[in-house]
């Protein structure tokens, strides 16, 4: 038993959210003192390259990443990265900053090892947050950055509030999720529908072609989620991330009212829905795994049914700082005891149903190019000035070489006078400053592994992602 689990029976006597504060706190304040991160990060960075994966363009020298939520204002990047994750995803972003629903709105469910929450999107809004990731990226490990809507915000508007927050963040995140499935914003769930995605994917693609992921709820009705999902792939999306908290309150002994679960309390539902999910769309899209994964051997069973990526946050909770090095130590027993000698090898071996392709012909290609074509030229709609002034400020001050980041800035579309360009061309600027202080030792040689080749993923993008980029202006 480690020392914080010997510490927690106390530390659950305070409120969550206040108990969720005072971490923020320490490691916000104390894991990024220079002796401290690098003794951290000495203890639980596990560096191997059976670990290495790419995907979507991306490159991440373990597959075990923390959950939105956690880190909601990206104030602790420097201390949770010193602690063994292989990527760290932001939010929920929204435009305006907002407090969130009223206290108390986070619950402990000890018995079953899970959370409720009723936060409501809590942050100080995408100016503010992107303008504080500005001062460090792009960093040594990927940096996701998950999208919501404002409470006040009507239905009707919900697609210009998404796009504003891209527009706000395109500079500062390697990729982004938009999420659609909170149970805690009124009728968020209800964008959850195939037009909607639709246009949510192809809007942001006018801007980016960075990874996108769709983040859904695990209530969804089957064959509905089937439809959302084989649509965002239609419309651009990079891959599903699954699954978001439920609020199927049997789950639990004691819910409250309000808020959805996490934890090992949706363990089940969470995997039944990556199983059907790979069934369908396996190789097809990118695919992370969330819900109820404390433990290594539940993140190698999420990655045999298919998720190239796994992240965790109630785990987190329970189990403690040490959870991300557990997890990767004994992800690396798994492959060795099953003869594998990388994480490809594992990915989506105990899918029963694996989704049958047929090869494209050339009238298939031939559409796809020219669908592409309209899709680039698509000219995006008009954006805030106070965010070009910005970017053009930072154009104008930085100038150093680009260190190896992702693929996926190669392929960035630059779209005539808008927000997008200027925030794509501040990426570049940011890439040839120098990387900020160093994170720690061990997190600079995760970065050598990184730049280094990697085996090809599975994860392939469809012949039209292809051949649109094959017509984009190089750098």
């Amino acid at each position: 038993m480690s020392l914080y689990q010997m510490l927690s029976p106390y530390l659950f006597k305070l409120d969550a959210e206040k108990a969720h504060n005072l971490a923020e706190s320490f490691i916000k304040r104390v894991l990024p003192l220079p002796l401290v991160q690098d003794y951290v990060a000495g203890k639980n960075c596990v560096v191997d390259k059976a670990l290495s994966v790419e995907v979507a363009g991306m490159r991440f020298y373990n597959p075990v990443g923390l959950a939105a939520g956690f880190d909601k204002n990206a104030t602790m990047i420097k201390g949770l990265s010193a602690l063994g994750f292989g990527f760290l995803e932001i939010g929920t972003i929204t435009q305006a900053p907002q407090e969130g629903n009223p206290k108390p709105r986070l619950f402990r469910h000890t018995q079953e090892q899970s959370l409720q929450n009723a936060m409501g999107f809590n942050n100080q809004g995408s100016l503010v947050i992107s303008k504080r990731l500005k001062a460090f990226y792009p960093y040594a490990i990927p940096l996701g950055v998950n999208i919501g809507k404002n409470k006040i915000i009507a239905q009707s508007d919900s697609l210009k509030n998404y796009e504003n927050v891209l527009l706000d963040c395109l500079e500062v995140g390697d990729y982004f999720t938009f999420n659609l499935s909170s149970p805690n914003t009124p009728n968020l769930r209800d964008l959850q529908n195939v037009s909607f995605v639709q246009e949510l994917f192809a809007m942001a693609r006018t801007h980016t072609q960075k990874p996108l992921f769709l983040k859904i709820s695990p209530d969804m009705d089957k064959d509905e989620m089937l439809k959302v999902v084989e649509m965002s792939i239609k419309s651009g999306a990079s891959g599903i991330i699954a699954t978001n908290t439920t609020v199927d309150y049997t789950l639990v002994q004691n819910p409250q009212d309000s808020g959805g679960i996490s934890g090992a309390a949706l363990k089940q539902k969470s995997k039944e829905i990556l199983r059907i999910l790979s069934e369908s769309f396996f190789g097809k899209i990118a695919l992370i795994s969330v819900g109820g994964i404390d433990n290594a051997q539940e993140a190698y069973e999420r990655i045999k049914l298919g998720a190239s990526l796994v992240q965790v946050y109630s785990g987190f909770v329970f189990q403690g700082p040490s959870l991300c090095k557990n997890i990767n130590e004994g992800l690396l027993q798994c492959l060795r005891a099953d003869g594998f000698t990388h994480l490809y090898e594992a990915l989506g071996q105990d899918i029963k149903t694996k989704p049958k392709t047929r090869k494209k012909s050339n009238a298939d290609k031939t559409q796809d190019k020219q669908d592409s074509k309209i899709v680039i030229k698509t000219k995006p709609t008009q954006t805030r000035k106070k965010k070009l002034d910005s970017s053009k400020d930072t154009e104008s001050t930085q100038k150093a070489p680009s260190p190896k980041k992702t693929e996926s800035k190669k392929t960035e579309s630059k779209p005539k006078k808008t927000r997008a360009k200027k925030a794509d061309s501040t990426n570049a600027t940011k890439s040839k400053a120098s990387r900020t202080k160093k994170t720690e030792s061990k997190l600079d040689s995760t970065q050598n592994l990184v730049d280094k080749d990697l085996p090809t993923s599975q994860i392939e993008p469809s012949q039209a992602q292809q051949d649109s980029k094959a017509n984009l202006p190089k750098e």
